[in-house]
């Protein structure tokens, strides 16, 4: 791998994990066009590490602020860290569901979903279901306050899609919480802190993938370079994705996951099979 390609694989990653047009699809395409095969997900969850670390650092009040109301609210159950509490076992109850039911699809997934027919339709999907909960469902009022257990199990349960290449994660949890009620800013930010345990453990149970093979062939300052280079647009991607939602509306996602679907479809070898696990 060339440094050149390190900052592109870089850029990449970090500009489309928390928007709503599935990272993975992006990372896959971008390896096929410069003709990598990378062994199983180390390369690509080692980049994933750099997309946590951003959000950590960006909700690191948001997520210290559950944290330390979880524990309070363990310790002496008072009133006003009743909501953290609740709010931190909705984000454990949806992350248990994602890695439980994710290793179940993954292990059953054919070949079929790693070709690049099979990203454009569910980049279509993605595409599609943002146009619906931006165009034809009305946006709830649920807060951190008055969300429920079930719908912790619904977005679980619609993240676990985000498996599928081509699936945004952010955007199935981002869906799924307005159907269930959330309002805007409480899907958001729900949907940001649902990233960190999730990538965290997917990290873990990757671990086995991370070899010694894996640092030589993408090369040590290569892998510095695309981690740094992937922080950084991770960032901007935040700050923008919070300020854009703030002004404008989801279906220019859904535009852009049909314009790459068609490029997908249309550009790439139907028959290749795009490494993903």
């Amino acid at each position: 791998m060339t440094l050149f390609e390190a900052i592109i694989f870089g850029i990449v990653q970090g500009l489309t994990e928390f928007l709503p047009i599935s990272s993975t699809a992006h990372i896959v395409i971008t390896q096929l066009i410069f003709g990598y095969t990378f062994p199983g997900l180390s390369f690509e969850i080692f980049l994933h590490l750099a997309s946590v670390l951003a959000v950590t650092i960006y909700f690191w009040k948001d997520l210290w602020r559950v944290i330390q109301g979880f524990f309070k609210f363990l310790g002496g159950k008072r009133e006003e860290n009743k909501t953290q509490f609740f709010f931190g076992i909705y984000i454990l109850v949806a992350t248990i569901i994602t890695g439980v039911l994710g290793m179940v699809l993954t292990d059953v997934a054919s070949d079929a979903i790693k070709t690049p027919p099979f990203i454009a339709l569910a980049l279509t999907v993605t595409g599609v279901a943002l146009i619906f909960i931006e165009r034809f469902h009305r946006t709830g009022n649920k807060s951190e306050e008055t969300m429920t257990f079930w719908d912790s199990v619904l977005v679980g349960l619609g993240q676990t899609l985000a498996v599928i290449p081509g699936i945004s994660r952010s955007g199935a949890t981002l869906v799924v919480s307005l159907l269930a009620g959330l309002n805007r800013e409480t899907a958001v930010r729900y949907s940001f802190l649902l990233a960190i345990p999730v990538i965290l453990g997917s990290t873990v149970l990757a671990i086995d993938d991370f070899s010694v093979t894996m640092v030589d062939y993408i090369g040590p300052m290569n892998l510095v370079v695309s981690f740094v280079v992937t922080f950084i647009f991770s960032m901007i991607g935040i700050v923008w994705l919070i300020d854009f939602l703030k002004k404008s509306k989801l279906i220019y996602f859904a535009i852009y996951c049909f314009i790459v679907a068609i490029l997908v479809f249309t550009l790439l070898d139907p028959t290749m099979i795009m490494e993903v696990e």
